[in-house]
C-alpha cells in the first residue's frame, strides 16, 4: 500500500513562504494544509488533524515572531526539524494584466514595506494592504481588481495561474526565515548533515547573576550557544521566559551535563527538542 502523505499544517494560504518551507523540508511527499491564524497550526497537531506543524520562528530583518515562540511553551510538541528560505518577493499579477497596466499592489504589510525601493521607483503604484501575501495573489486571480497586482512568492504564482512580472523587488536580498517543524514524529526530521541544535526554554529567580550562572554550564563546556530570547511571563510581571538555542545533542554526555546544570537553577525548565541544524 503506498504511504499516507504527511499532513503539514501552516498559517496563510497555499503558495505562502511557510508552504515553501514545507516543500523545501519535507519535499513532495508533505500534503500542506493552511490555516488562518497560528494558534491553529499547534492544535490541528494536538488534535490529531495534522502530523505536524511549520512554524516561522525569526525573520533576519523583522527579528522573532513572538507570538510562537509563546505557542512553542502553550504547547508540547517537540521541534524536530528547521530549515531556512530566503524571502524572493515578486510582482504577481494575472493573465494579460502588463506592468505598465498595474495602479495597486497588495500583500502583507511586511512585504510591502519590504519593497520601499520599488515603490519609490513607481510613484504611481498604491500600496495595499491585504492580510497574507499568497492571499493577495488569490485575490487578484479570481477577483482581477482593475490594475490590480500582488507581492508574493514564485510559488503563489504557480499555484495560482499568475505570471511574475518584476522578480526579486525585495529591498533586501539577505532576507530569510528560520521555520521550524513540531510534531511527535521524530522520524519526519532529515539526516543531521550539518550536527544537532537543541532548543529550551527556563525561568529563574530574580537574583543577581543568576542567568550568568545558569549559561556558566555552557560556556566551560565549549557548547556554542546560536540564540537567546526573553519573553514576559504570563501573570507575573516584571518575570521572564528565557529561550536558547545552542548547537549539539540532548543526547551527548557534556550536553546532558549543560542542561542538569541549567535545570539546578532554573524553576520551570523544558528542551523544546533537539534537531538536525538547516544549512544557513
Amino acid at each position: 500500500m503506498p504511504r499516507k502523505p504527511i499532513r503539514v499544517s501552516f498559517q496563510g494560504e497555499l503558495g505562502a513562504f511557510s508552504h515553501m518551507a514545507i516543500r523545501q523540508l519535507l519535499g513532495p511527499r508533505a500534503e500542506a494544509l493552511p490555516f488562518p491564524q497560528f494558534e491553529k497550526i499547534f492544535r490541528a497537531v494536538t488534535e490529531g488533524e495534522a502530523d505536524a506543524a511549520m512554524v516561522p520562528v525569526e525573520n533576519t530583518l523583522h527579528g522573532s515572531v513572538h507570538e510562537n515562540y509563546d505557542h512553542l511553551v502553550r504547547f508540547p510538541i517537540p521541534i524536530v526539524a528547521e530549515t531556512s528560505v530566503r524571502i524572493v518577493h515578486n510582482l504577481i499579477a494575472p493573465p494579460g494584466v502588463r506592468f505598465r497596466d498595474v495602479k495597486r499592489v497588495f500583500s502583507h504589510p511586511v512585504a510591502l514595506n519590504q519593497c520601499l525601493d520599488f515603490f519609490a521607483a513607481n510613484p504611481a503604484i498604491e500600496k495595499c494592504v491585504y492580510y497574507d501575501t499568497a492571499g493577495s495573489v488569490k485575490m487578484v486571480a479570481t477577483e482581477k481588481p482593475p490594475g490590480g497586482a500582488a507581492i508574493a512568492s514564485a510559488l503563489a504564482a504557480e499555484l495560482y495561474g499568475c505570471r511574475i512580472l518584476r522578480k526579486s523587488i525585495e529591498d533586501d536580498r539577505e532576507n530569510f526565515t528560520r521555520f521550524v517543524l513540531v510534531s511527535a514524529n521524530a522520524g519526519l526530521a532529515p539526516p543531521a548533515t550539518r550536527g544537532y541544535k537543541t532548543s529550551v526554554v527556563f525561568t529563574l529567580r530574580n537574583m543577581p547573576g543568576s542567568l550568568f550562572r545558569a549559561l556558566s554550564g555552557l560556556a566551560i563546556r565549549d557548547i556554542n550557544l546560536d540564540k537567546i530570547e526573553s519573553r514576559p511571563l504570563r501573570g507575573k510581571p516584571w518575570e521572564y521566559l528565557f529561550y536558547l538555542d545552542f548547537l549539539g545533542h540532548a543526547s551527548e554526555e557534556r550536553v546532558r551535563n549543560a542542561l542538569r546544570h541549567l535545570e539546578e537553577f532554573a524553576d520551570m525548565f523544558r528542551v523544546l527538542g533537539s534537531y538536525p541544524r538547516a544549512h544557513r
